[in-house]
């Protein structure tokens, strides 16, 4: 009777565990990373009888999770890969309605200043025109520091993003090293803690949509978290502490740091995956180039017209001034270079933009490897520029000038190993400004005007002059002294000479073509066209009419002329072209990212599905069960009541 009696029993105590386990998994059905548990049964060893061997009842040897490593990586990695390319293309699908507005966008505006512009070139004399031409130019400039702005918020709030990821990972990082501690010494006790097993899970599942990780399981149950390039985040009980800190080379972002103990190490270049490694991408791969390609738009447009106006007078009379702001300003060269925390000097760079044609969207880095000479690395190519020698002389070799950029004539104390971030055209946005006040002041005439003489027997006519080149800024009283007077003499068909008093000044020219000569520094164009006969004379001098648009129609031209992109004997592009390449591009990454988004997201549900159609909980699975074990736990408890009733039985027999 004892042995029937023991067979109920351990059959009542096996349905009431599966019941437990079954209870178990109803109650977790929502629980975040839970794993259906099953009860593994087994028959107990069976005892010998003068019948052979009987059957001794069952018993539960193990609760095991239904649990399969493949799948749970799968959801792990594609959580990383979707949280990253999600991250990127929220800050990106900003940038791009940014750029692309018609209302805040740099199109319109460069739209409205040209057409403006071509206003004034019709009616040069009138102060309206002038003046709308002028509103304009302050409205283009404030369209550049809105966008400008816009995109440093947009670097700001990057910066606070990152600093609570790293946050959070430093806190899941704790929870991971406090699991895989209570595990361990749960199983040194020869069991697996189940629940245990699915927290953690769950938590580096939630830490790989912050940052991507590697995981390297250990013989104790315990794991091991890598980062970036097998950077240690969690190992066993130790966690280490992921930080964000103001940058080294550029304090208004952040750079990432681990920090093992008493050591850090600056991990920004290594980080992959979640959300943190989508914002760096983003902000390297996409932000930094709209920040340099809106600033060398900027610092163009600024030097161009400058230049432009520099060439010609305004109504009264005077050499034309500036529009915009200087661009080597003391304020804008401040913004240019910064000098790495722990340099041996102070001293700071003075980063002049020489051509804006040859401009390039780059950051450098600049590396003293004595107290004159440096290096300087392209950052967009990794391409090595130099050695420069800060004493060589201009049109030396080793001077400092590339990329439209020059750093010669430094006056810093500068030492071996002193390094400087060089961000020539990041912050050039912010500081256009319109300087000009007076509508009077556009210089919008040439400097010399030049006519036929009337006494002359050919039908020969030269246009009006162009200044190409001079000395900046003009000088009024040497432009005054530039009159001269040529004479033409046939050499040929179709070609002469021009001679003037000065001896040294003889030009050949090809009629109809534009022909150049200097005198005193000044580089002049003119086109000498028609049939001028040996002994015609031209008059050049200098201009005194207020309707001249001849610098205007020039202002005007810089609208197509290519004027950006010519470094490394590049073509180059015009404004407007440069400014809808940034816009093509980011609407490029733009769409990118969102297939890449979409494919993500695919691939996330499914390794998600893929998991929960092993790992997860049905309910109509386990209420199935439920009844079941049910059923069992009443015929456990069925065969004790017969192996009583039996007993009883044989006990009244007896007496």
């Amino acid at each position: 009777m004892a042995d029937l009696f023991n067979i109920g029993l351990s059959g009542l105590r096996a349905a009431q565990t599966n019941l437990s386990v079954t209870g178990q998994n109803i109650t977790n059905v929502n629980t975040p990373g839970y794993t259906r548990q099953t009860a593994i049964q087994t028959a107990n060893p069976p005892g010998h009888t003068g019948a052979g061997y009987m059957g001794t009842g069952t018993k539960v040897v193990d609760i095991q999770r239904i649990y399969n490593q493949f799948l749970t990586n799968q959801v792990r990695s594609t959580t990383s890969a979707a949280s990253e390319v999600n991250a990127y293309n929220t800050q990106i699908e900003e940038l791009n309605s940014t750029l692309s507005s018609t209302a805040s966008g740099i199109t319109t505006g460069m739209q409205n200043y040209f057409d403006a512009l071509q206003t004034a070139v019709e009616d040069p004399a009138s102060l309206p025109a002038r003046q709308l031409f002028l509103s304009e130019a302050q409205g283009l400039a404030g369209r550049f520091n809105s966008v400008q702005q816009q995109l440093s918020t947009q670097n700001q709030f990057i910066s606070q993003q990152m600093t609570g990821i790293t946050q959070q990972v430093s806190r899941l990082a704790q929870s991971v090293a406090g699991y895989n501690d209570a595990i361990a010494k749960a199983s040194a006790n020869g069991s697996v803690p189940n629940d245990l097993l699915d927290a953690r899970d769950e938590a580096i599942r939630e830490l790989s949509g912050y940052v991507g990780v590697t995981v390297v399981n250990q013989g104790d149950n315990s794991v091991n978290l890598f980062i970036g390039s097998g950077q240690p985040l969690v190992v066993g009980k130790e966690a280490s502490i992921l930080q964000a800190t103001p940058g080294r080379a550029d304090p208004s972002r952040v750079d990432i740091q681990l920090v093992s103990g008493n050591t850090a190490q600056d991990v920004t270049k290594l980080i992959n995956g979640g959300e943190l490694g989508g914002l760096l991408n983003y902000r390297e791969d996409v932000l930094d180039l709209a920040f340099n390609a809106l600033g060398r738009m900027s610092l163009s447009i600024a030097s161009e017209f400058n230049q432009q106006l520099g060439k010609g007078l305004d109504l009264n009379g005077q050499v034309g001034s500036d529009l915009f702001g200087d661009i080597n300003s003391e304020a804008y060269m401040g913004l240019r270079s910064r000098g790495r925390e722990g340099n041996s000097s102070e001293s700071t760079l003075d980063v002049r933009i020489d051509d804006t044609s040859a401009l390039s969207t780059s950051d450098y880095e600049l590396t003293f490897t004595s107290e004159a000479e440096f290096t300087v690395r392209r950052v967009a190519d990794g391409r090595v520029l130099g050695p420069f020698d800060l004493n060589a002389s201009e049109g030396d070799p080793r001077y400092a000038a590339f990329d439209g950029l020059d750093l010669g004539n430094q006056s810093g104390n500068y030492q071996a190993g002193d390094r400087y971030l060089l961000t020539p055209t990041r912050s050039a946005a912010q500081g256009l400004s319109v300087v000009m006040t007076e509508p009077q002041q556009l210089a919008f005439a040439a400097p010399l005007g030049s006519e036929a003489d009337l006494n002359n027997r050919g039908t020969g006519n030269v246009n009006q002059p162009l200044m190409v080149d001079g000395p900046q800024p003009l000088d009024l009283a040497a432009l005054k002294g530039l009159a001269t007077e040529f004479t033409y003499t046939e050499t040929g068909t179709g070609t002469g000479l021009l001679t003037s008093e000065d001896p040294a000044l003889e030009i050949e020219v090809t009629l109809g073509q534009p022909f150049e000569w200097e005198v005193d520094g000044h580089t002049f164009s003119m086109t000498l066209s028609g049939k001028p006969l040996d002994g015609d004379s031209f008059s050049v001098g200098f201009n005194t009419g207020v309707a001249d648009n001849r610098n205007a129609l020039a202002m005007s031209d810089l609208q197509t002329r290519q004027v950006l992109g010519q470094g490394d004997g590049a073509r180059g592009f015009s404004l407007l072209d440069g400014y809808g390449d940034l816009v093509q591009k980011v609407a490029t990454f733009t769409a990118q990212s969102r297939t890449e988004a979409d494919a993500n997201q695919a691939m996330l549900v499914q390794a998600t599905n893929n998991r929960n159609s092993v790992s997860a909980v049905s309910l109509d699975e386990e209420a199935a069960n439920l009844i079941q074990f049910e059923q069992y736990y009443n015929a456990s408890a069925q065969i004790i009541q017969v192996a009583r009733t039996v007993f009883d039985t044989l006990i009244n027999s007896m007496r």
